[in-house]
């Protein structure tokens, strides 16, 4: 590894100035106006990926945005790492919030700042990094690698599952590594191992057949604001428990491992409440804050509305009233599962006066690659190597819903091997990425492809 650690630190001047001009190029996927851009950053990306050596590379349609293909495939007998990553990002605005212009990379102190910065580009470019500084220096890798680059991440990937469908065979990998996510914070390297998935769905109820006069008519018929606030009141006990019939019961036990390994991260509750401003946490009692934001179901009212809300007073009792309610799932759980328990549950316990209405908006799947699994063990290595300490282990509260494609589709499991930080601004005025993470990143992945065979069986991760 010697000469290629040594490609890498001699030429960071070099990566700088060639991720500035990924940068620069305005790929926002939201902006029907941003459709050249798009295009033009695929074709950089093409152009790239063949200079440092990447093979098969093609710009591949979709019904929307295309995805950006390569391999090299020179390592018979090597695991096979398929690299996921998206080339467009979010808008830029508001524009005079931004310290420096959005799509001119600009270095401040150890931070590159720019729109794409962190999410994803520049954590996309230290995978085709690492990748030339093997190609340049010995003119192969010890896997094989396969790069799935797309760009409709940021309005939902809508394409991407139809995609992988259609080149299944092509897309064919031992392991994905997708590097779009955090460390757990600055100088604590983490490896990521398990996603929340998502069951979300919208009430309605309604009373009387039209807005009534409060005065005339209150007192006479139930309020449906009333009653949809008691019946989300009723999904919690008093130990902060989702009283839904059957929630819990394909929970996945936390391991006396997980929870060994979440102690050791640096975390305070105290420091924690008072960033987000309130007096004191709450939630399922039982378990340490990390293991509810991580490994625990949660049931959340995401937005309620009915009646009068505009200024000044209007004595109107409400024909309506809403609401959307998220249940961010764990592994073993099922989101059309958590659906249907939902649903019997708030049928169950509407009152009568009101006639009620339940849709399931969204579903998603929770993901988990085993901490003992070959890809995570390789990870861990790597990352110790390329950062000089030994990473920690961590979970993501959210969801990233190609992981459980690449999973139901490839059969798979996905490693995330985030270099960002939580407080990047990743969709907000002044992202940035930082300058350390990013070269000690291109270090990480380039340990990775060398000892992942070492932690493999007959090729497979």
């Amino acid at each position: 590894m010697k000469s290629v650690l040594s490609y890498i630190d001699a030429n960071t001047d070099r990566y700088l100035k060639e991720l500035g001009a990924l940068l620069a190029i305005p790929s926002v996927s939201t902006d029907a106006e941003r459709v050249q851009d798009i295009g033009r950053c695929a074709e950089w990306l093409a152009d790239h990926m063949r200079w440092i050596g990447v093979q098969n590379v093609q710009i591949m349609p979709t019904q929307g945005h295309p995805v950006v293909y390569g391999d090299w495939l020179a390592a018979p007998g090597a695991p096979t790492v398929l690299v996921y990553g998206h080339y467009d990002v979010q808008p830029a605005e508001p524009l005079d919030k931004w310290t420096s212009p959005p799509f001119e990379a600009t270095v401040r102190e150890d931070n590159l700042y720019a729109r794409g910065a962190s999410d994803d580009k520049g954590q996309t470019f230290i995978h085709l990094k690492a990748v030339e500084a093997f190609l340049k220096t010995k003119g192969a890798l010890p896997v094989n690698v396969k790069f799935l680059i797309e760009g409709e991440e940021e309005i939902g990937s809508e394409h991407l599952e139809e995609f992988v469908r259609e080149h299944a065979d092509m897309l064919k990998a031992d392991l994905v590594v997708i590097s779009d996510s955090s460390m757990f914070a600055k100088g604590v390297p983490s490896i990521c191992y398990g996603l929340r998935g998502l069951a979300y769905m919208q009430i309605e109820l309604v009373g009387p057949n039209r807005d009534l006069h409060s005065g005339s008519y209150g007192g006479s018929v139930l309020n449906p604001i009333q009653a949809l606030s008691e019946m989300i009141a009723k999904l919690h006990d008093t130990k902060g428990r989702v009283t839904i019939p059957g929630f819990y019961d394909d929970v996945r036990k936390l391991s006396a491992k997980e929870r060994a390994a979440y102690k050791k991260l640096p975390w305070s509750d105290r420091k924690y409440a008072r960033d987000l401003g309130v007096g004191a946490l709450y939630g399922e009692q039982g378990f340490t804050t990390l293991e509810r934001l991580w490994a625990r179901p949660t049931l959340e009212c995401n937005g309620i509305w009915g009646g009068f809300t505009g200024e000044g007073a209007k004595t109107v009792l409400p024909s309506r009233a809403s609401a959307k309610i998220s249940m961010r799932l764990v592994p073993d759980q099922s989101s059309a599962k958590a659906a249907r328990l939902f649903e019997r549950h708030i049928k169950k316990i509407a009152p009568k006066g009101v006639q009620l209405s339940i849709r399931s908006l969204h579903g998603g799947e929770p993901a988990i690659t085993p901490i003992e699994s070959a890809g995570v063990r390789a990870a861990i290595e790597a990352l110790e190597r390329g950062f000089g300490k030994k990473p920690l282990y961590q979970r993501e509260g959210g969801s990233i819903p190609i992981v459980v494609q690449f999973k139901k589709i490839l059969k798979i499991d996905t490693v995330l091997l985030g270099f960002g930080l939580p407080d990047e601004n990743a969709h907000g005025p002044d992202e940035f990425l930082h300058l350390p993470n990013f070269f000690g990143g291109i270090r990480t992945v380039a340990h990775l492809f060398d000892v992942l065979p070492q932690f493999t069986r007959s090729g497979k991760a």
